[in-house]
């Protein structure tokens, strides 16, 4: 009893000497250059164009990698869907030796060659959990906790939020979840099927993940069924060898994009049959008007049609609970899996750090005003990576961003100038009296 007493009051102790730590280590640090929120490929590419114009910034991330989707959440099989050219950061392609769908170890010795290149040196393991603008000193005061929880204090002038569409994981709560007994993970922690072998699994979202996950379980002699609960579009990752995207942006340069669309579907008709057969419903406006309207991408297919057609992945319906080791569907059938895996993507978590709700929706934590003019709020404030046109749509806003920046660095740079010849020549002034 005596034992517990002690290892209470040592607790308490200790709770109290971390609190007073806590207290000392708060420090203050003024950053003449932008904070970066975020350093994955959005905020390393609005790094690499500041630091092109001789304007110095801060990154700040969370984990202890730059990427760190990519580096810790991402499958081993992944590779880029799009061809590199459309992927690459701004002010650096990627090496001609890649191929045209570089791999995800590829990917990220790009991105760790282009930090290198460019001599960007975040600051790991510092989570931002708050960041406010004081309008009487016309400052953003962002606070943030390091592993120790030590509390650090950023000023600046500029603030540049790259914390991106995918910051944290979307889980959907259905009924039954503690009854099921198995397995139910998300694809954040999913790195290939070699744990699944031999076993019945459910994979939920038939977004490029979902769809790229049932055909890693086939390969790994599993038994995916996947949960299609609304439309989508399936188009081919090539048509006669050239990439549907790039094809599409080409078409676009021509055509009216409802026409684009026709022939897209038209294409992917000739090569799929009506996937409707299989349970995979087409939405009602195309898939590239859809994409510019909802954001919602569609899906390239690499090889999992043929595995849903040939029985091997099979379709069903939206989940209406779990059981123990089974599955409810809405439409009442009830069945047996080992395994769950949520494919159900990621979210933007800006709202829950950013003290400002002009420039971000709370609804969905993506910039209020539609591509491409969602880059630029008020005070100082940016967003890079929001534009839900992946790596082509960073670049493009780190780009403007930077331009941005530079004129009120510039006229700054003026300014301090001007005031330091000021303050000589009254110095001289008053020498001479």
């Amino acid at each position: 009893m005596d034992y517990l007493k002690e290892l209470e009051g040592k607790r308490l102790h200790d709770h109290y000497e971390a609190k007073m730590a806590a207290k000392t280590t708060r420090k203050r640090i003024f950053v003449p250059g932008p904070v970066i929120v975020g350093a994955g490929p959005s905020g390393l590419a609005a790094a690499a164009c500041l630091k092109e114009k001789g304007i110095p910034s801060l990154i700040l991330e969370r984990a202890n990698c730059i990427a760190s989707l990519w580096q810790l959440k991402t499958y081993d099989r992944l590779r880029l869907h799009l061809p590199k050219q459309f992927c690459e950061l701004i002010l650096m392609p990627f090496p001609s030796d890649f191929p045209t769908y570089p791999t995800k170890q590829q990917f990220l010795a790009y991105l760790n060659a282009y930090a290198e290149h460019f001599d960007l040196k975040p600051v790991f393991n510092t989570t931002v959990v708050s960041a406010r603008f004081d309008s009487r000193c016309r400052l953003w005061f962002v606070k943030a906790l390091g592993l120790k929880n030590e509390e650090t204090e950023y000023v600046c002038q500029w603030l540049i939020v790259a914390t991106g569409e995918n910051a944290e994981e979307v889980v959907p709560e259905f009924e039954g979840v503690d009854e099921f007994g198995g397995p139910i993970v998300h694809t954040s922690s999913y790195k290939s099927g070699e744990l699944f072998r031999g076993k019945k699994v459910l994979v939920v979202g038939c977004g490029n993940s979902g769809m790229e996950v049932c055909l890693d379980l086939c390969n790994y002699n599993a038994s995916p069924s996947l949960v299609v609960k609304d439309s989508v579009h399936i188009l081919p990752q090539e048509i006669l060898g050239i990439s549907t995207f790039g094809l599409s942006i080409w078409l676009l340069k021509w055509f009216p994009m409802r026409l684009v669309d026709h022939f897209l579907l038209l294409v992917s008709r000739l090569m799929f049959g009506d996937t409707a057969q299989f349970g995979i419903n087409r939405p009602e406006r195309g898939p590239l008007e859809l994409k510019s309207m909802t954001g919602k991408t569609p899906v390239l297919d690499i090889g999992t049609l043929a595995k849903i057609k040939t029985g091997h992945i099979r379709v069903c319906k939206a989940i209406k609970k779990l059981k123990h080791q089974a599955v409810e569907f809405i439409d009442g059938k009830v069945e047996n899996f080992d395994a769950v895996i949520f494919a159900t993507g990621y979210k933007s978590n800006v709202t829950s750090w950013l003290n400002e709700t002009n420039m971000f929706s709370e609804k969905n934590g993506l910039p209020r005003k539609p591509f491409p003019n969602g880059w630029k709020g008020e005070c100082g404030l940016y967003s890079v990576g929001f534009t839900q046109r992946g790596l082509l749509g960073a670049s493009l806003d780190a780009r403007r961003i930077a331009e941005d920046i530079e004129h009120s660095w510039k006229a700054e740079a003026t300014q301090l100038v001007r005031c330091h010849q000021h303050h000589h020549h009254s110095l001289d002034y008053i020498k001479q009296k």
